[in-house]
């Protein structure tokens, strides 16, 4: 597999912002060229200019949409199957979605979200101090091909942290109509106090919820196993417990589900799906494919079933 291209830029400075996605599902349906006149788009979608660029992107990061022939856009599958007015969610209320569209965004291989990619996947403190991770990004970003600014960076950090952190109120009492990001809901990132960053200096702290998650559905669990699967290990009959939970790319990373969950989500499958096989023993634990012709459609219907991934 050859190298990922990072991506730092496109969202022009904001997260998703609740109602977004309907809004734009709605207009891509009615016109799928609407991203392409911004002043166009910006009287239909009622936002600014930047905002209208930054929602084109998230549309396409979260695989709602993608670009179409005619220089436009065109709803995927999945954004038609979950978004649509008889889809699953299209007023994005189910806890469902937004951890399937959390998926979305962290399952590109080929052109990732750097903070994505790498506090996700790769990042082994135990806290998140923003000057901190600014210094870590800094001495990764010198790795790749392109150099970029400090600004840049940081900005691509606070982004992330804006995506997965309210910037007001409890998690219960998050309204439709403000500035967050609805991934905020799924509680992936807690506010931990304050600390001593390297500086010597007290600083804001948060940290990755590792708790077992007892709103991701089975449902949602195997379509992202599938999904990762598919993208990283397509030739392979049979996937280990530590390349699930631990894998660059895994479930278990982007989820941030412990070893001990994982297991017990992977010991339903025998119950609930009969087309993959949890074995467990002494000398390995593995996960084997008995069906290798699914269809994504039918694992995202069997995600809205409600089946929790917990004991």
């Amino acid at each position: 597999m050859s190298e990922p291209v990072y991506r730092f830029s496109g969202h022009e400075s904001f997260s998703c912002r609740y109602a977004w996605i309907p809004k734009a599902v709605e207009a891509i349906q009615n016109d799928p060229c609407i991203f392409s006149n911004i002043d166009d788009a910006m009287v239909e979608l009622g936002l600014g200019k930047n905002m209208v660029q930054s929602l084109r992107f998230w549309v396409q990061v979260m695989r709602v949409a993608e670009p179409s022939d005619a220089n436009g856009l065109q709803l995927t599958d999945f954004g038609m199957q979950v978004f649509a007015p008889s889809g699953f969610d299209p007023y994005l209320e189910d806890i469902t979605t937004l951890w399937l569209l959390h998926w979305q965004i962290c399952s590109h291989v080929a052109n990732p979200l750097f903070a994505w990619h790498f506090l996700f996947n790769r990042y082994k403190e135990p806290e998140i101090v923003r000057s901190n991770i600014l210094e870590t990004i800094e001495r990764e970003s010198l790795k790749l091909a392109r150099p970029l600014a400090k600004a840049t960076l940081a900005q691509h950090f606070d982004i992330f942290m804006h995506t997965y952190v309210p910037t007001r109120g409890a998690k219960n009492a998050i309204l439709e109509d403000n500035l967050d990001c609805p991934l905020a809901e799924l509680g992936l990132i807690e506010n931990n106090g304050q600390k001593i960053n390297r500086k010597g200096k007290l600083e804001s702290a948060y940290c990755f919820n590792r708790e077992p998650k007892p709103d991701l559905s089975i449902g949602v669990l195997l379509y992202a196993i599938d999904d990762y699967w598919r993208r990283y290990k397509p030739d392979e009959e049979t996937l280990s417990l530590s390349e699930l939970t631990t894998g660059i790319g895994s479930p278990g990373q982007v989820f941030k589900l412990p070893e001990d969950e994982m297991r017990s989500c992977l010991a339903q499958f025998n119950e609930w799906d009969e087309d993959f096989e949890y074995k467990e023993s002494a000398m390995f634990e593995q996960l084997k494919r008995v069906k290798r012709d699914y269809v994504a459609s039918e694992l995202i219907a069997f995600a809205y079933e409600g089946v929790v991934a917990h004991a």
